[in-house]
């Protein structure tokens, strides 16, 4: 896909401290969000514009350094429901079994990082399909848990055959927020030592939430600079304005084909 088509149509040349942001930037940053459907075709041309947005609009102010080192967005999906491509990609991962057609996967729909392989979705290695085979798959991806969590869900709520959630709208929160203030020595951050060392991550904070359709979506950034509770709080708003970015796109209408993402 064309990355200069994905951006915002609006003027985006604002940016924002992450560590120091403030209701109203958040506000600015929501507005820009919910932008990403307007020249997108697929949701996952809404999803690639999600992360380039927040990668692009969170910079020090001093040095103009991105603050974050990777966004990126996931969504969950039936295996019967992925591109032909990417279906090969969750056979692999089970060790060449063939899943049933509603097996849930979790599949990476936008990525932007500073290293230039983290640009691109069909460059991730572990993480572009995951299969949500039961609850311990999910288990196994402990900040997508915390998202769960705070959202009054369970593991076995995203995993196993698509049955759209058994859940009453009074009883679940429409969005959640994942927050780890310190990134270092984390147990729900893995990749220690050549992701959090090596990269300066000092905070993590991800926002997810529930589609129509029962999808679940998740965005993480990866913060080099410390993220309080109160800056994290924020994101339970963005998140709304992310599903607002996602909500026009039919199920058929999430992945762009082939040939388009190499025009």
């Amino acid at each position: 896909m064309i990355q200069a088509e994905l951006c915002p149509p609006t003027d985006t040349t604002g940016t924002f401290d992450l560590a120091r942001l403030r209701f109203v930037d958040a506000v600015t940053v929501g507005q820009q969000l919910r932008q990403c459907n307007a020249r997108s075709s697929r949701q996952d041309d809404a999803a690639q514009c999600v992360v380039e947005y927040l990668y692009d609009a969170f910079r020090d102010p001093v040095t103009n350094s991105p603050h974050c080192a990777l966004v990126r967005c996931f969504q969950t999906h039936p295996y019967a429901d992925l591109p032909e491509e990417m279906q090969a990609v969750a056979r692999q991962a089970l060790g060449g079994r063939e899943p049933v057609a509603d097996l849930r996967c979790l599949a990476l729909l936008g990525t932007r990082g500073i290293e230039e392989r983290w640009d691109r979705v069909v460059a991730s290695i572990n993480h572009r399909v995951i299969p949500l085979a039961d609850g311990q798959a999910v288990y196994g991806m402990p900040m997508v848990v915390r998202l769960l969590e705070q959202m009054g869900l369970e593991a076995g709520d995203i995993a196993g055959p698509r049955i759209k959630p058994r859940m009453e709208a009074s009883k679940y929160r429409n969005f959640g927020v994942f927050h780890v203030e310190a990134a270092l020595g984390s147990k729900h951050i893995p990749d220690q030592q050549t992701f959090v060392e090596q990269y300066g991550i000092r905070s993590v904070v991800g926002m997810g939430g529930l589609l129509p359709s029962g999808a679940f979506f998740a965005v993480i950034l990866f913060s080099r600079v410390v993220i309080s509770a109160e800056v994290a709080a924020l994101f339970r708003t963005l998140a709304l304005s992310v599903k607002l970015a996602f909500l026009p796109f039919a199920p058929n209408e999430v992945f762009t084909a082939p040939a388009e993402q190499y025009a």
